[in-house]
Formats: structure tokens, C-alpha cells, sequence
């Protein structure tokens, strides 16, 4: 894997209890959890934006051919 962001990110105290407690468990950096949640989190923002995705609709697309029209 390349290079990696790094960001700042504010957790409620009791969440951050909960994510190390998961670190702990699997014995893994907090970093692990985090990013799989926000991987899971993306892929399913991903499919569902997909499954309802209307490139008709789509700012910046006015001119993109409705379909049957390709």
C-alpha cells in the first residue's frame, strides 16, 4: 500500500472505549477498526448510489442521452 492520510478525527470517550476494547480484542491499532468501518461505510454509500443512480439526473450531465437513445 502507498502513501496513507493522515487526519485528525474527534471521537465521543465512550465510542473510543468501545473501538480500542475491538483493537484490543483482535490485537490491532485503533487504526484497524476505524478504517474497516469507514471502508464498509463507503461501499455501502457506493451501492446504494449506484443502485439508484439516474446519470439523467446527474449535475453536470444535462446533455448525457437517456437511455434507448445511445
Amino acid at each position: 500500500m502507498g502513501f496513507r492520510k493522515t487526519f485528525l478525527l474527534h471521537v465521543d470517550p465512550s465510542l473510543w472505549k468501545e473501538i480500542e476494547a475491538w483493537a484490543q480484542h483482535e490485537l490491532r491499532s485503533v487504526n484497524g477498526p476505524i478504517e474497516f468501518l469507514l471502508r464498509q461505510a463507503v461501499q455501502k454509500r457506493r451501492h446504494n448510489r449506484d443502485k439508484n443512480w439516474d446519470p439523467t439526473k446527474a449535475k453536470g450531465n444535462q446533455n448525457f442521452p437517456k437511455q434507448g437513445n445511445i
